[in-house]
């Protein structure tokens, strides 16, 4: 069985991760709007569209990564 939340096979489509690609085309600004919006999605519609733990971990990926960019930002 593949991750759906952790980097989902389909989600490196063409070579590059989609994640990767968005963050390398958005301002820093627009890249963590984009992640809160995306972790804001998900808590939302938690259990809605399937299977509610599934859509929590990936409001937390999201989350996560947000905190790790900031953070990032914080000590460069």
């Amino acid at each position: 069985m593949t991750d759906q939340v952790n980097s989902p096979a389909h989600y490196t489509a063409g070579g590059i991760e989609t994640i990767d690609y968005m963050r390398a085309k958005a301002s820093p600004e627009e890249f963590r709007g984009y992640l809160r919006l995306n972790a804001l999605k998900y808590l939302s519609r938690a259990g809605l569209k399937g299977d509610a733990a599934t859509d929590l971990k990936k409001a937390a990926w999201y989350i996560n990564r947000l905190t790790e960019d900031l953070e990032s930002e914080r000590s460069s």
